[in-house]
């Protein structure tokens, strides 16, 4: 039996490979549960600076595996609940993480599966994959995924993905916002990294943490909250090491590699 993921270290990237190409890469708990740990992982490893999520097979993710959602009739309310904050916490996990994510979609990404690219940074996709939200057509709603979706592309944009249902292109989901780059499918992996050693060698990893973790929290704060929190943030900015060191080199007219 496969293992559901993959994980690798190289030239400060850490990598999850979505292991289950038999199954389209449908998330199941076990699934879930081996990116969180994965994640875990690299969250607290130095030689990771960014964290790329990828696929074996044709597909990027096709949501819910079928066993899995046919075991889900049986469950209790709470054996439910308890298995719908497992994908939260994924979801919330990558939207927070301290480092930055980058979506590599080699095929259809759908349902869940359209989901784990939404809380990703940033998400480059071939174009012949297809993005959509098709759980009203199955009796089910997109619950999670829309507490993301509404802050990434706002209310008309996602009304019109999680209740028509209908799959859109590649390039639709970049004009909606919902993913950032359209690339020819043999220029996937190397455009990807290329992207993602230009954020390792340009950008402090200290810098991008802490503008991540406003953009996750100033918008639920009001105007004046979050001026006040911003303020306190660019004062705290200010006494970093990296800060430090990233000012010293500017005035010098020093070229810094972070």
């Amino acid at each position: 039996m496969n293992q559901p993921i993959l994980t690798q270290v190289q030239d400060r990237i850490g990598t999850i490979i979505l292991n289950r190409a038999d199954k389209r890469n449908a998330l199941n708990s076990e699934m879930v549960e081996e990116i969180k740990i994965a994640l875990s992982s690299f969250s607290t490893n130095p030689d990771v600076k960014v964290v790329i999520i990828k696929a074996e097979g044709p597909a990027f993710c096709a949501g819910a595996d079928l066993g899995y959602l046919q075991q889900l009739q049986s469950n209790t309310y709470d054996e439910n609940l308890e298995d719908s904050r497992n994908l939260k916490d994924l979801f919330y996990q990558i939207y927070t993480f301290p480092k930055v994510v980058i979506a590599q979609i080699q095929g259809h990404a759908l349902a869940g599966g359209c989901g784990l690219a939404t809380v990703c940074d940033f998400s480059f996709a071939v174009e012949e994959a297809k993005f959509g939200y098709t759980e009203v057509k199955i009796g089910f709603i997109p619950a999670i995924v829309k507490v993301f979706l509404l802050r990434k592309i706002g209310e008309g944009k996602a009304k019109q993905l999680l209740l028509d249902g209908d799959l859109i292109t590649a390039q639709e989901a970049k004009e909606m916002g919902l993913i950032n780059w359209v690339v020819k499918s043999d220029e996937l992996e190397e455009k990807v990294n290329s992207y993602a050693q230009k954020l390792i060698r340009q950008n402090s990893g200290q810098s991008m943490r802490l503008t991540k973790e406003m953009i996750a929290l100033v918008q639920e704060k009001s105007l004046v909250d979050g001026l006040d929190y911003a303020a306190q943030m660019n004062a705290r900015a200010r006494g970093t090491e990296d800060c430090q060191k990233g000012i010293a080199a500017f005035l010098n007219k020093e070229k810094l590699t972070w």
